[in-house]
């Protein structure tokens, strides 16, 4: 029998040994390494491969063809390999303060760095990411501030007939206080989730900073699903699918703009809100632009802050020569003359010079120019890019519910 128990010991011993590394082992490596320069290198050890490459949104873009045109995706460079198989990139110049989003290509194959835990999901590609300090980077850090809370929450939507789920962000200080906030309804683009904005745009570190500095009215900041055809990101229903450009699978049985009342109805009756358009604002991304561009125009008085992030406003324009699209945005003009008629604060234009979509927003404005509309246009660099997204979201808020 003893020696039966110091038998079972001995086998025991390498996985809880495996269990000890993975408790307070780990890689040995440094990677990635933010030097006092703000030049960074970037470690693997991986003695069998023959070629290591980093790819990320810190190198010079590489053009890819899109059906929108050219489109900027993230550069790559090699790593020298080291002793003990470990291979090497220090950046040649230092980086502007950012977040960024990088991963490994090890003979062909895509894989995350080990020795990096600060990871994100876009789409369905999981990388690694890191922070510059500066501005603006500091204000996608978390900072010794106070912090918000930031909720996962189901809504029944009657519209869409099922339980949904949703992020909401609350300002620090709105659990211990009877005070009613201003809602900010932010919406994620094409290939995003409820969990977009949170995740890739760090709209809790943004909103959390601005607040403590002072340049933001503390606000609910709602982040929905604009897939009306999911209920939730991936791996957060029932609904098993694989994240793609465009949603899942599932046919929906009624748009975005339709089911939107039922998420005013649901902040509006669990959340201590301020009523009234004064105290609404909705902005979007890419098609979470073209989103907010149209449920402000078919609830033509409940918004006085709209905000368009890379997208055209009028989004039909986007479908030259066709007749049907011609007509809808006839149509939708006769909507943005209404909506400018009952009046807003700001309808704020934003987008990159170097956006597959420039020439569509540029297209929308010509048209909204034609009938006296009334918006203010940010031209930045750069494309369709989280960067931007990011920018915009920490420029736009600030201008809100003052």
């Amino acid at each position: 029998m003893k020696r039966l128990t110091i038998l079972a010991f001995g086998l025991l011993i390498p996985v809880i040994s495996f269990s000890q590394q993975a408790l307070w082992g780990g890689s040995q490596i440094v990677s990635p390494e933010i030097h006092d320069n703000h030049t960074v290198t970037f470690r693997l050890r991986a003695p069998k491969a023959v070629k290591v490459e980093v790819t990320g949104d810190f190198l010079a873009p590489q053009k890819m063809e899109t059906p929108y045109g050219k489109f900027d995706a993230p550069g790559t460079a090699q790593l020298k390999e080291g002793e003990g198989g470990v291979w090497e990139y220090t950046t040649p110049e230092p980086l502007a303060s950012e977040l960024y989003n990088y991963s490994y290509i090890v003979d062909g194959q895509r894989m995350n760095d080990p020795s990096n835990v600060s990871m994100v999901r876009d789409v369905a590609s999981v990388s690694n990411l890191f922070i510059i300090p500066g501005d603006p980077g500091d204000l996608y850090r978390v900072m010794d501030v106070a912090h918000g809370s930031v909720a996962r929450r189901w809504y029944d939507s009657p519209t869409l007939k099922e339980q949904r789920r949703i992020t909401i962000y609350t300002p620090a200080g709105y659990e211990n206080s009877k005070k009613s906030y201003p809602v900010f309804y932010l919406l994620h683009g094409s290939g995003g989730d409820e969990e977009a904005w949170i995740a890739l745009g760090r709209t809790a570190q943004i909103l959390d900073n601005l607040i403590a500095q002072g340049k933001v009215e503390p606000m609910i900041v709602v982040m929905p699903n604009g897939h009306t055809q999911n209920a939730a990101a991936p791996g957060e229903s029932s609904r098993d699918y694989t994240p793609a450009m465009g949603g899942g699978p599932r046919q929906a049985v009624a748009s975005m703009e339709d089911s939107f009342g039922d998420i005013m109805k649901f902040v509006e009756s669990n959340y201590r809100v301020k009523k009234g358009k004064a105290n609404r604002a909705v902005a979007g991304l890419s098609m979470g632009g073209m989103h907010s561009a149209a449920i402000s125009a078919q609830y033509p008085n409940t918004f006085d802050y709209v905000g368009v992030f890379s997208a055209p406003p009028i989004a039909s324009l986007m479908a030259r020569d066709n007749v049907d699209a011609t007509k809808a945005a006839e149509e939708f003009v006769q909507k943005l003359q209404t909506q400018q008629k009952n009046g807003f604060k700001l309808y704020w234009i934003a987008c990159g010079n170097t956006d597959f979509l420039y020439q569509s927003v540029i297209d929308s404005m010509k048209k909204m120019d034609e009938i006296g509309f009334n918006y203010t246009y940010r031209e930045s660099g750069e494309g369709h890019i989280w960067k931007n997204w990011r920018i915009y979201l920490s420029e736009f808020a600030p201008m809100l519910f003052k």
